[in-house]
């Protein structure tokens, strides 16, 4: 069963439609951790701001559901603030706790004179590493971004793809059963439903 995680600040609607269009077959949206030990995989979109976030998982135990399901090496995808949720901590609107499955840190772009934040558009992937998220994708496509923080891994290793936007961020990440991306494949066209069928294939 594939869990889509509602912790009731996330983007379902047009996640929920790119998976149904794939033909994925078992597939439930899940807002307890109980529903969440049946997930033989795992995606967590997210919008919002992290501390409330990551305040509305811990609220319905989902936190820690999501930690023991991937330390039991189920696959789990993170898509924008479900990829920043990864990380040790956030300094957006102050300092949080993330997850803590990935070392580093979720911080704000720095000033740039001639770049608006949030940074919002289309961006071209610059590959770093193989990765199966990106199998069969030309990474002269572009991704489709909506953000105004960004992850600083602490381990270069964790790093799969960047993005230049006034400096070079990451926006795929993986080790292991763990994966993220800062872009929204549900809105990146075929990109997008190349990864996500990529990652139904982990």
């Amino acid at each position: 069963m594939l869990a889509v995680i509602d912790y009731g600040a996330s983007n379902l609607r047009s996640v929920v439609h790119a998976l149904n269009y794939l033909g994925v077959a078992d597939m439930r949206i899940v807002r307890t951790a109980h529903e969440l030990r049946h997930a033989d995989k795992i995606i967590l979109p997210g919008v919002g701001a992290f501390g409330a976030g990551m305040e509305q998982l811990r609220r319905q135990s989902l936190d820690t559901a999501i930690r023991d399901a991937v330390y039991a090496g189920i696959p789990y995808l993170g898509i924008c603030l479900g990829m920043q949720f990864l990380f040790e901590r956030s300094d957006e609107m102050g300092e949080h706790e993330g997850l803590g499955l990935l070392p580093g840190r979720v911080t704000r772009f720095p000033y740039h004179p001639q770049l608006k934040v949030p940074h919002m558009g289309w961006n071209q992937l610059q590959q770093r590493r193989p990765c199966i998220l990106l199998n069969d994708i030309d990474t002269r496509n572009s991704a489709y971004f909506v953000h105004s923080y960004y992850c600083d891994p602490a381990n270069p290793d964790d790093i799969v793809a960047t993005v230049d936007y006034g400096l070079p961020f990451t926006a795929v990440v993986q080790r292991e059963n763990i994966y993220g991306v800062q872009f929204h494949p549900e809105k990146s066209q075929r990109t997008g439903l190349q990864l996500l069928q990529n990652f139904l294939e982990c």
